[in-house]
């Protein structure tokens, strides 16, 4: 048996395709419509508190009785610079200026690590999910053993080999071999460290020679020829994200949806300068601004994401839309609006067609 036949036979898919996490654009009406077609949903709980975690689990659960991810970020905490934050936003005070908004004058680690959260975990244990992965490096071994031990399968992002001898040391069960080409957080574990860069397919065969665990691609995938693709070179799933922002189950805001399936597709960047680590998404104002030359660097992850939201809340309530953070894949421009479900038996239809069926 392929390892791709074994990974849809232990999480009981019928098709080797997964929703990414997508921390405040997944929703549980996503991902249930995901895992409900036959695919395997997730809900992106690293920016919730424990209790929206343990809602969005049973709200989930409401709407479909098959499987699904649920996703944290395992970074280390921030290491605070009070004068690097004052820089960062002195750099951000033209931007309130002109919205006539007030600027902080403290920022907040908004989004506590997964790392070390006894309360998390416990309530993982109560809701046990089928499927629980990580973004950002790894939690203690003990924790991946708890979780398994409890019948929860583990999942955890690679962008380089060495990360990836990392996550199978530390006993987890499957692989994200993330690309450089993918939207959203790069899951990077030192963010300072060297970073290849690799496209998604090339890091995917490095693995799958290095590991024994099953490897899931992940960037730039958007219909069912690159899922095809992906299991070619020796993937046992592929992860998709863009592909499933303009469903219209996802969060995504209008403006977001209007830039994802408009030229702007075209044109994302790798940027720290949003949340303090690096990420892809579609450019705008915000970007440009904070990577103009001469810019001070922004501060640490998620510090400088409490100023980027705080500026896009003040736009939004002004009808702008410049500087929020609209992730997004270099697959982009090929997006299409579709309800979850359609989109799904869509890829299938593709997937069979790309594999020779009919």
């Amino acid at each position: 048996m392929t390892q791709s036949a074994q990974l849809l036979e232990r999480l009981q898919l019928q098709l080797p395709i997964i929703q990414a996490p997508m921390a405040g654009t997944a929703t549980p009406q996503l991902a249930a419509a995901v895992s409900e077609a036959g695919g395997l949903g997730s809900l992106g709980l690293g920016a919730s508190t424990l209790a929206q975690a343990r809602q969005a689990i049973r709200d989930t659960r409401a709407l479909t009785a098959r499987p699904f991810n649920v996703n944290f970020f395992c970074h280390a905490p921030a290491v605070r610079d009070a004068a690097r934050e004052a820089a960062w936003l002195a750099h951000l005070q033209p931007l309130f200026d002109e919205l006539k908004a007030d600027a902080p004058t403290l920022l907040e680690e908004i989004y506590p690590t997964f790392v070390g959260d006894d309360a998390m975990l416990a309530m993982l244990f109560d809701e046990r999910p089928a499927v629980v992965s990580f973004h950002f490096g790894l939690p203690p071994a003990s924790t991946v053993q708890a979780l398994r031990a409890a019948g929860i399968y583990t999942i955890a992002s690679a962008t380089s080999v060495e990360e990836a001898q990392l996550i199978e040391q530390a006993g987890v069960d499957a692989i994200v071999a993330q690309g450089y080409e993918a939207g959203g957080h790069r899951g990077v574990f030192d963010p300072d460290a060297r970073d290849e860069k690799l496209p998604a397919f090339v890091l995917l065969r490095q693995l799958v020679r290095q590991t024994s665990l099953p490897v899931i691609a992940a960037g730039g995938m958007m219909d069912g020829a690159g899922v095809q693709a992906a299991l070619q070179l020796g993937a046992a799933a592929a992860q998709l994200g863009t592909a499933f922002i303009a469903c219209p189950e996802s969060a995504a805001s209008a403006s977001y949806r209007a830039n994802l399936l408009g030229e702007r597709a075209g044109q994302t960047r790798m940027t720290s300068v949003l949340s303090g680590r690096p990420a892809r998404g579609m450019v705008n104002r915000y970007i440009e601004h904070g990577e103009a030359p001469g810019s001070p660097p922004p501060a640490a992850y998620p510090v400088a994401y409490d100023a980027a939201k705080q500026l896009n809340a003040a736009a939004v309530k002004l009808g702008q839309h410049e500087f929020a953070a609209q992730w997004a894949g270099q697959g982009a421009p090929l997006a299409r609006a579709l309800p979850a479900a359609e989109l799904m038996a869509l890829l299938a239809r593709e997937y069979g067609k790309a594999a020779g069926g009919c």
